[in-house]
């Protein structure tokens, strides 16, 4: 249980948020002014000195590009590699899994981040989250009276509010060109899958009810969640949707909701996902396990604000449409 508490937590705050697992950006080479990372960001794009204002409306300012970067989130770690930026990258958290070149990078914990360690790595900047402001402002507060910047990024629930994190991680790591290429690319594949699913009839459209978390404490996902949000963008009714962000869900309101496609996104932690889904009592006349239509996704696509959501919506898609994909 300790392990199902932990993902959970990551999950609910966004890390993602979130903290479980492709894309093509690397890490290779070395981060100088002199180096390939000034000649990676052109002029139009290092515009310093910069001041931007964060989440909690502090004024951050940066004289120069900055070439050192810790991410307090997997979610801010994941942008910044997406940006091509990923050389500046010397600390992450324990929940960093993606890109794989993380693991090669000095870690300072998790949500209790090591204050000592991430001033011993003499960053230029931490992008820390939204999250972390209420259980760790004390912490923050000492990376800044070591005359560290700390840019607290929006805990996002929605996609556009994403856009602007991954814009603001542009303007902030010298890559502002890039994150405006960035989120025009997210654009295009969500339209791209909403052109798709759009053939979908209103008939045919699917209840799908998500599981965030196994029994005895099922979590779904309510309104003003990524989750809700992707199932719109695929032409999908969410079977909890009454419901307001994360909530847990008793086993007989479920089997009440009667969702057509159960998705759940603990695969992870959880040796046989359908299993645990179907030897529920009463679950049998579950219209999703009558006919073998319960999936297991990607915990971390779907959930961290990031540039793999539109690998998420497709997942979910190709789940929940499968013959919609089947030429692919």
């Amino acid at each position: 249980m300790k392990k199902f508490s932990h993902v959970l937590l990551l999950t609910l705050l966004m890390v993602f948020l979130f903290g479980c697992s492709n894309s093509n950006d690397n890490a290779d080479g070395a981060a100088s002014n002199e180096g390939t990372t000034s000649e990676k960001n052109n002029s139009s794009d290092a515009e310093y000195p910069l001041t931007l204002t964060d989440a909690i409306d502090n004024e951050v300012t940066l004289e120069e590009e900055p070439e050192r970067i810790v991410s307090l989130m997997p979610s801010n770690t994941e942008i910044t590699f997406a940006l091509d930026q990923g050389d500046k990258v010397v600390g992450v958290t324990d929940n960093d899994t993606y890109p794989e070149e993380v693991s090669d990078i000095d870690t300072v914990g998790d949500m209790e981040f090591n204050v000592e360690k991430i001033i011993s790595l003499e960053p230029d900047i931490v992008l820390a989250h939204e999250s972390l402001v209420a259980s760790s402002q004390e912490s923050l507060d000492q990376l800044s009276d070591a005359d560290i910047e700390v840019f607290t990024v929006e805990d996002a629930t929605e996609i556009d509010t994403t856009y602007e994190t991954i814009k603001n991680i542009g303007q902030i790591v010298g890559a502002k060109d890039q994150a405006e290429q960035l989120v025009t690319e997210m654009r295009e594949d969500f339209t791209e899958l909403e052109e798709i699913t759009s053939e979908v009839s209103e008939e045919d459209r699917q209840s799908v009810f998500f599981e965030i978390s196994p029994s005895p404490d099922i979590y779904t996902a309510g309104q003003d969640t990524f989750l809700d949000e992707l199932l719109q963008i695929v032409n999908a009714d969410n079977a909890a949707g009454d419901q307001e962000g994360w909530v847990e869900m008793d086993p007989e309101a479920i089997i009440e909701l009667d969702p057509e496609v159960i998705v759940t996104t603990y695969g992870d932690y959880v040796e046989d996902t359908t299993d645990e889904v179907t030897s529920r009592d009463g679950f049998k006349d579950v219209d999703a396990v009558k006919n073998e239509r319960i999936y297991d996704v990607d915990s971390d696509k779907v959930s961290r604000p990031g540039p793999r959501l539109t690998d998420g919506a497709k997942e979910i898609a190709e789940v929940v449409y499968p013959e919609l994909f089947d030429e692919e």
